[in-house]
């Protein structure tokens, strides 16, 4: 009995070892946070705190490691179906199609980031455009707000050229990755908090696997602070044009108006205010201007 008895503590035992054992296992993405949190100053182990699933922990956002690299994530994007609301909208819109484009194939799901994985430089947006992104299948592709930001970053040699039609249109970015918090084209461009925060695993995930960035330039509010909310900033810092918050490592938050329409059509942002921001968010990351 007594042989019994231990034969069952050793083996309880050695499953426990196992489970410890398992739980220690430490992927690069693990390591690329707690080297975070190793740094200090903004990011201090108050800001950032790892959740059971390797993560950082939010209230409203448990990120887990679901990719090991950009390209996995991507795939993982693309598949999700997670929000009804805009999954519906989405597919409405690819089915509907706007007069001009009657004749082309709509993406109609959802889109990844893109660019150069080595970037130093993260274009942040809000969501897909409708019958641009939502069209083509690219971030800032094929409409009017593409086009200001595109020429913007051509002007500095970020950008192969100043034209973005399509996602086989040969353009080539530098230095640069483009995003947005939300992957689905929302109704009037409005994404509810349970919508952003269901994004918020890829959008996080995407943040932390782009490990050379510099500096963050944010298109808008929305996404200005879905980065102060990547790196708990609190309080929270005040959006507005030009704005620049400073965070450990040498990064950088930039605040820009967005390039919709309602912006750039209006005057509220000139392409001469696009421009100085862009070209400050290059100087912020070590980069020198191309074509300037």
């Amino acid at each position: 009995m007594a042989e019994g008895l231990g034969d069952r503590i050793l083996s309880k035992l050695g499953s426990w070892m196992e489970m410890v054992r398992a739980f220690h296992t430490v992927s690069s993405h693990t390591s690329f946070c707690f080297d975070r949190l190793r740094r200090g100053g903004r990011e201090s182990s108050e800001n950032f705190q790892l959740d059971g699933s390797y993560g950082l922990s939010d209230s409203r956002i448990q990120t887990r490691v679901i990719s090991k690299d950009l390209p996995a994530l991507e795939q993982e994007v693309v598949q999700c179906r997670k929000c009804p609301r805009l999954v519906k909208w989405r597919e409405k819109v690819a089915r509907e199609k706007k007069a001009a484009y009657a004749g082309e194939t709509y993406w109609g799901r959802p889109v990844p980031g893109w660019g150069d994985p080595h970037a130093k430089v993260v274009v942040v947006g809000l969501a897909p455009g409708a019958h641009g992104a939502n069209r083509t299948g690219r971030m800032f592709t094929g409409d009017e707000s593409g086009r200001w930001l595109y020429r913007a970053l051509w002007k500095v040699g970020r950008a192969s050229q100043a034209e973005s039609t399509g996602p086989m249109d040969g353009l080539k970015l530098k230095q640069v990755w483009i995003t947005a918090p939300v992957k689905c084209a929302p109704p009037t461009n409005r994404p509810t908090p349970v919508e952003r925060d269901h994004c918020g695993v890829f959008f996080h995930q995407e943040l932390q696997l782009l490990r050379e960035a510099k500096v963050y330039l944010a298109l808008g509010g929305f996404g200005f602070d879905a980065v102060a909310r990547f790196f708990h900033l609190k309080p929270k810092p005040k959006f507005e044009h030009g704005a620049e918050v400073c965070l450990s490592g040498g990064r950088w938050l930039i605040g820009s108006y967005h390039v919709s329409q309602q912006n750039t059509f209006t005057g509220r942002l000139t392409e001469k205010m696009l421009d100085e921001v862009v070209r400050k968010a290059g100087r912020r990351a070590g980069l020198s201007p191309g074509n300037s």
